[in-house]
């Protein structure tokens, strides 16, 4: 029955709902990501350190009502914590992602087409590959481990969640687990710390993927002894792909709930010219 108004003409349909408004409204599981901000926790040497201050406490000052606030001060590197790396983090022969001159575009002491503010917020489809759950070893990869194509097909086809065009592919290694239990551990310095290696990160580029991101200080394979000394992945996904990096997730959570794949929610910092960007990635699924 089709109503109508004193007019004898069709009333207009009522607003069709948004879809992903009754999704939410319908109610959501949110899996938090990120790393929280702590004094001491593991990074990076090559980039400042977290460090939080409190310049006012309750109590300094008292309002004549008896109301008092505290306040505080913060300074970090944009690569610390769980973080996203913009394409001006790494050039290589000179050059960043695209042939930009790498010197030229960080005159005046900032990068206004690579920074971290031209990262517009991801909300797209999400895949964990859960890389040790496919090799038969959940704990997780042993240190300086590479993970291979092979590895990561592997996951997909154990899953049965293809990697598409677009995605945000997240890689477990497993070694997240020292995060907090071991710190020195998982910067992994003298043992090594597993990851993609050149291959892998071709393999990712290579199926269209938005972003990258993994549960480790670097992303990407590190050697026993080597540190930060080679970085294949890092140039291979933003210099010559432009595909960004996350780094120092949090995917223990997700992967004990055997959720592999999600709607991604991540929203860099507006940080005009820099970098990178603190991060707090979110997988949503439905209840």
């Amino acid at each position: 029955m089709t109503t109508t108004n004193q007019y004898n003409e069709p009333a207009p349909a009522a607003p069709a709902r948004d879809a992903l408004l009754e999704a939410v409204s319908a109610g959501v599981r949110v899996h938090d990501l990120g790393r929280p901000l702590k004094v001491g926790m593991p990074q990076s040497p090559n980039h400042p350190a977290y460090w939080h201050t409190l310049p006012r406490r309750h109590g300094d000052m008292v309002r004549e009502d008896g109301g008092s606030a505290a306040n505080d001060m913060i300074t970090m590197g944009t690569h610390v914590g769980t973080h996203v790396d913009a394409l001006a983090h790494v050039s290589h022969n000179g050059l960043l992602h695209g042939g930009t001159d790498a010197a030229e575009a960080g005159r005046g002491g900032r990068y206004l087409d690579h920074g971290v503010h031209t990262i517009a917020p991801m909300v797209c489809r999400g895949v964990l590959l859960d890389v040790p759950a496919a090799l038969g070893t959940p704990q997780g990869c042993p240190p300086g481990y590479e993970v291979t194509p092979a590895d990561l097909e592997r996951a997909e086809e154990a899953q049965g969640t293809p990697v598409r065009e677009g995605d945000v592919v997240l890689v477990r290694s497993g070694w997240g687990r020292h995060f907090d239990a071991d710190p020195t551990r998982y910067t992994g310095r003298e043992s090594g710390v597993p990851g993609v290696g050149a291959a892998g990160a071709s393999w990712i580029a290579g199926r269209g993927a938005r972003a990258a991101g993994a549960d480790t200080i670097a992303f990407e394979r590190l050697a026993p002894g080597a540190g930060h000394a080679v970085l294949p992945a890092h140039r291979i996904l933003l210099v010559e792909h432009g595909v960004y990096i996350i780094e120092a997730m949090d995917l223990e959570g997700i992967a004990a709930a055997e959720v592999h794949e999600f709607t991604f929610v991540l929203a860099p910092l507006p940080l005009v010219g820099a970098t990178g960007s603190p991060v707090r990635p979110l997988a949503v699924v439905t209840r």
